[in-house]
């Protein structure tokens, strides 16, 4: 049965813990990035990762973008909300239908 994880830094990602979810928090490049490979060669199908580990870990995670599983999917961290996220969609869905359907050119 394949497990659902967030990974970022421990403040971001506490409540994530009570809804059952695997928590991953890591504050160091090599720790995030050494996690990532874990978690993602492991049982793991969702990976949510706060945006800005992963600003930090995109030549990790570009690795796994090919990939039918695991899903990395950002989060807003306590920061706030980068936008990373929404462009990620953005290009899921061009890549999907060959076009922007959603946003209409407005991201």
């Amino acid at each position: 049965m394949y497990k659902v994880a967030v990974l970022g830094d421990r403040d971001s990602i506490y409540g994530y813990a009570a809804l059952g979810l695997d928590t991953y928090p890591v504050s160091e490049h090599e720790e995030a990035a050494k996690t990532l490979k874990t978690l993602a060669e492991g049982q793991y199908a969702v990976i949510y990762i706060t945006e800005s580990l992963q600003a930090e870990l995109e030549t990790e995670i570009d690795r796994y973008v090919s990939e039918y599983l695991p899903a990395i999917i950002p989060i807003p961290g306590v920061s706030g909300n980068t936008g990373k996220g929404m462009r990620n969609v953005k290009k899921s869905v061009e890549r999907a239908v060959g076009s922007d359907i959603i946003f209409n050119n407005e991201n």
